[in-house]
């Protein structure tokens, strides 16, 4: 959407959005009880911040970042903006970080593992399966990162968050694990859970949550 189109009446919630320049194309959005001390959208790249893809809310005890990382695409025609948006966006996570400690989470775009897409065999080469785009995420975990889902569930097969509007994809739940929640390694004691919650239908993604102590 763009400004203006929708007016949300959310008592006592604050709302930030962050519009793409562009007509009909991402966007995100953050819905909050708690009022942040400060908030921030994009990432302080002209090249990257045309898409309406980040919004950082500074809170107490953390940073909380809300993502939609670009797509790749068919025949993977973004491939080389994504790899450059990911070094970027993890550089400004880190920037963050030394600040206090950060949340993450949005569509990220990517399966990580094998365990997290229902056809990895087939998908071998496709956008958000792609090795380099693994590589990234194994990046962003190596840099001081922990996947909330994973933490919890180390093993736990068949349990995605975005399945495909074609070939009853959601009926068979040949789906992805592509929405993630993930924090800096300091707040891993007050991680309590993590879910992801596949019977809340009206979209091609569904929910997912953390829960911090």
């Amino acid at each position: 959407m763009q400004e203006g189109q929708l007016e949300l009446d959310l008592p006592g919630y604050h709302q930030y959005w962050n519009y793409a320049v562009k007509k009909g194309y991402s966007g995100t959005a953050v819905f909050t009880k708690e009022e942040p001390l400060s908030v921030s959208y994009g990432i302080g790249i002209e090249e990257h911040d045309q898409e309406g893809r980040v919004i950082t809310c500074e809170f107490v005890d953390y940073y909380f970042v809300t993502v939609y990382t670009p797509n790749s695409q068919n025949e993977l025609a973004r491939l080389d903006y994504r790899m450059k948006w990911e070094d970027d966006f993890r550089a400004y996570l880190k920037k963050l970080e030394e600040k206090k400690p950060v949340i993450v989470t949005g569509d990220m775009n990517v399966a990580h593992r094998e365990i997290d897409l229902k056809n990895p065999k087939t998908n071998r080469k496709n956008a958000g399966f792609t090795d380099e785009e693994r590589q990234k995420f194994t990046e962003l975990l190596d840099a001081g990162f922990i996947d909330t889902f994973r933490y919890f569930y180390p093993d736990r097969e068949g349990i995605y968050s975005w399945w495909s509007y074609r070939f009853s994809a959601r009926a068979k739940n040949a789906g992805w694990r592509i929405d993630y929640f993930c924090v800096s390694e300091s707040l891993k004691d007050r991680l309590a859970d993590a879910k992801i919650l596949t019977d809340v239908m009206g979209s091609d993604h569904c929910p997912v949550e953390l829960d911090l102590k």
